[in-house]
């Protein structure tokens, strides 16, 4: 990601820390570093273990054009999947944590990876999200595929 999606990326990321300026900052001092953000405030993470992040993420891309931004965690065990404020506590779901208010998440710089974490899909800058209703669609897509349960799918 370069140029102004990137530069609109960091400052909606940076909107969510306590002091955005500072983030921004750091940012600009290291671009591979990482920022400590509050889930709650822009967005919620929900987050999923590796093997089923991979194809859900695979489907999701094909239910809609770009989702929401999607993380990769250290060793590509965890995705988290960027939703709406609130998703979180309202989450019931098997295998998946949800980080909502009064967590905190690790962000690397849009365009960067650092320690392992990365963005498979960087944020867009304008704040789109991936819907709580399609993630769960994807999410069990992607469960019935790779229990073999289902030959074509829906999608």
């Amino acid at each position: 990601m370069a140029g102004s999606g990137a530069r609109s990326a960091v400052e909606w990321l940076a909107s969510a820390a306590p002091d955005p300026d500072a983030c921004r900052r750091e940012w600009e001092r290291d671009p591979h570093g990482v920022a400590l953000l509050p889930a709650g405030v822009r967005w919620d993470v929900l987050i999923i273990p590796g093997e089923l992040g991979y194809p859900t993420l695979d489907v999701l891309s094909r239910l809609i054009d770009r989702p929401g931004p999607v993380l990769a965690g250290f060793g590509e065990a965890r995705m988290g999947f960027f939703v709406p404020p609130g998703t979180a506590a309202r989450w019931i779901g098997t295998g998946v944590r949800g980080a909502g208010r009064g967590t905190w998440i690790v962000v690397p710089r849009p365009g960067g990876a650092a320690g392992g974490v990365r963005w498979l899909v960087p944020p867009d800058g304008g704040g789109t999200l991936t819907d709580p209703a399609l993630l769960e669609l994807a999410l069990h897509e992607a469960a019935a595929l790779r229990a073999g349960d289902i030959g074509d799918g829906l999608v």
